[in-house]
């Protein structure tokens, strides 16, 4: 379906046009159409179908521009990195409109964010966090608010952003038009739904937690040890030969590798320099300037690698990326499909190569079990032969476990390390021994302790 058979003002038909986009996805074509009806959505599909399109356009076909900006849509993300990417598609595609967009998010001086406001905003993309931060200094009114867009819901929800979505959510008007995008449905996501959607269509246009049919999965059973082998090998046949390196950047050959830990991706990015491969790495602790340089340098061919935890596995829209590597099979078993879902996006075809040991057997059993289907096996020379069926299943207490734990602290930066906990227990111990050094004693229950000990003495 053409974009123009929507209704969609010239303008925005302009945008999209000088974009390189013609014809509508499935996701677009269902949710267009409700949105502009008024309707509430939510909106399920694989990633990488064009779901910030399916909200983006039908938002700035509706909002008029007024002299005096006021907030009219408020967009909001789980990520630094998918607030940004959903900005600068607002921007794409009203770029002949006279509206005024602005994006704040946290890791990031307020200063700059301050300013834009101050200025007057019609839209506004922001992370959870941020948004209240600035709410709270009061610099925002949500009263004028006619659309709420809750994108990545699962997400949020994994993140342990619901009380803040809550609040926020409390803060706009009643009349508001709420869409939420999600790539799984599970019951948590399903019951926000139904406490803040009324009457929403719900449109669906893949099979839930399947992955694009564009990607080329393969498994290799491995060694622990020989991971880095592989990596190495294969980026050096792929990436660094000298064909590859003699296109133009937009047209070369590039792969993101992803790892389970943030140390993981220290260490890696470390041996693919150390083997004169050229690449960057993102993860959580590193700041939003260095996230973002890393970005710019992948997407425009600078770079052709990139190390990456699932911070990435979400949201980034890298045009033609041919490879995906999971170095480690993820502990949450939907996050592989977002993870092999950066490439095969937009009609074009990716392969996604999963590394396999024999302690990562259960969680490749989960993976598989999620997505109905066996990853098909690729023999190298550096293969093992292992039995699929040979899994770890883990204990329910401890699923129990680490699940409480996720979302009550939210980020993993607040969650509590056995580390930290043997490290309260020894302080513990030399409060315990320094408790009876009479040098501690000066408070009034250890004085008077004292003082009725030595009358019992005298008296005896």
């Amino acid at each position: 379906m053409k974009f123009k058979e929507f209704g969609i003002k010239k303008d925005i038909l302009n945008a999209i046009r000088k974009a390189g986009y013609e014809e509508a996805t499935p996701i677009q074509e269902q949710s267009i159409p409700v949105i502009m009806e008024g309707r509430d959505v939510i909106g399920l599909a694989q990633t990488g179908t064009g779901k910030t399109a399916a909200f983006a356009l039908p938002i700035l076909n509706s909002i008029e521009f007024r002299k005096r900006a006021r907030v009219r849509a408020l967009i909001l993300t789980p990520t630094r990195e998918l607030a940004i990417q959903t900005f600068e598609n607002f921007k794409k595609y009203g770029r002949y409109m006279d509206l005024k967009t602005v994006c704040l998010y946290g890791g990031a001086k307020k200063g700059n964010q301050l300013s834009q406001l101050k200025r007057g905003a019609d839209i506004i993309v922001a992370t959870p966090g941020r948004l209240i931060d600035l709410y709270n200094e009061g610099v925002l009114d949500f009263k004028s608010v006619d659309y709420f867009v809750l994108d990545e819901a699962d997400r949020m929800l994994d993140m342990g952003f619901v009380p803040d979505v809550r609040k926020i959510n409390s803060l706009l008007p009643e009349w508001r038009q709420m869409i939420m995008f999600s790539a799984t449905m599970d019951k948590a996501v399903e019951d926000l739904a139904n406490q803040m959607l009324k009457d929403p269509v719900r449109i669906q246009v893949a099979a839930q937690n399947d992955a694009a049919e564009t990607v080329d999965q393969r498994l290799i059973y491995t060694k622990g040890e020989l991971k880095d082998t592989i990596i190495i090998q294969f980026l050096q046949n792929e990436i660094k030969n000298p064909e590859n390196l003699s296109l133009p950047r937009k047209d070369r050959k590039n792969a993101i590798v992803f790892t389970r830990t943030k140390k993981g991706a220290d260490r890696l990015h470390k041996a693919l320099v150390k083997a004169g491969l050229l690449a960057v790495s993102i993860h959580g602790d590193k700041t939003q300037g260095q996230r973002k340089d890393a970005l710019d340098r992948f997407r425009s061919g600078q770079v052709q690698i990139l190390v990456a935890t699932d911070v990435a596995a979400r949201g980034l829209d890298i045009p033609k990326l041919n490879y995906v590597f999971n170095y480690d099979l993820p502990e949450e078993s939907d996050n592989y499909v977002h993870r092999i879902g950066r490439t095969g996006r937009a009609g074009e075809s990716g392969i996604a190569y999963t590394l396999c040991c024999e302690d990562e057997l259960h969680l490749l059993y989960e993976i598989e079990k999620l997505m109905g289907k066996e990853i098909p096996e690729a023999s190298t020379e550096w293969s093992l032969e292992l039995d699929r069926t040979k899994f770890k299943r883990h204990n329910k207490r401890n699923n129990y476990r680490r699940n409480f734990a996720r979302r009550s602290y939210g980020d993993n930066k607040n969650r509590p390390r056995r580390n930290d906990k043997h490290r309260d227990n020894r302080n513990n111990d030399n409060h315990r021994a320094n408790r009876h050094n009479d040098n501690n004693r000066d408070n009034k229950h250890s004085r008077n302790h004292r003082d009725n000990r030595d009358n019992r003495n005298k008296n005896n």
